[in-house]
């Protein structure tokens, strides 16, 4: 998604609360880590992510969201060695939520665990990906982490998710723009990183 498309398309005046709908249009930053930071998904070397066979699933598997879901689109996204990080673009043409910016407003981060619907896809099943409901961003997470695991546990490569993931409301184009660039630069930045571990996978 180009910043003109993001230009007053996603408007939201306030910090997350109750009745935020998260399948409402708008811009999400998602985190998701693997169970106890374990480096599942590959290593960092000179500066640039070195995939695992798992990493590589991660990677193929996030791509293909817009494929299973529908009126969602891919901003920037990243695989590292213990989590990854993408944002999510929810767009219903039909349905655009017109609220007013909110001047140089904080992101809200917040943490959610998945529906007991949602845990219990972890297990494989016959679908590359499952959908839980109705097109929220809970619902694409979890599809999302379901098939990563079902796939890697086919072909025997190690990983696991830990239960919750991240989310953070991207309310203007400065903040879009601000994250978009931390993701690509995430592994250059790798020993800066608050998510660094040493690597416990072994």
């Amino acid at each position: 998604m180009n910043k003109e498309k993001f230009q007053n398309k996603y408007r939201i005046s306030s910090i997350r609360a109750q009745w935020w709908d998260y399948g409402w249009n708008g811009a999400y930053f998602i985190t998701i880590c693997t169970q106890d930071r374990k480096h599942y998904f590959g290593e960092i070397q000179n500066n640039k992510m070195i995939l695992s066979a798992a990493g590589i699933i991660a990677d193929l598997l996030w791509h293909q969201i817009p494929t299973h879901h529908k009126n969602v689109e891919l901003g920037d996204f990243v695989v590292m060695p213990n989590h990854i990080h993408g944002i999510l673009i929810i767009d219903k043409k039909s349905n655009n939520i017109d609220l007013d910016f909110a001047n140089d407003a904080n992101i809200v981060q917040t943490g959610h665990a998945l529906s007991q619907h949602a845990l219990s896809l972890q297990n494989p099943g016959s679908q590359r990906f499952q959908n839980i409901g109705k097109n929220t961003i809970s619902s694409i997470v979890g599809s999302y982490k379901s098939a990563v695991t079902k796939h890697a546990n086919r072909l025997g490569y190690p990983h696991q998710w830990q239960k919750l993931f991240y989310d953070n409301i991207i309310r203007n184009n400065n903040d879009y723009q601000r994250i978009s660039d931390y993701i690509v630069s995430n592994p250059e930045n790798w020993t800066k990183d608050k998510f660094k571990t040493e690597n416990k996978s072994k």
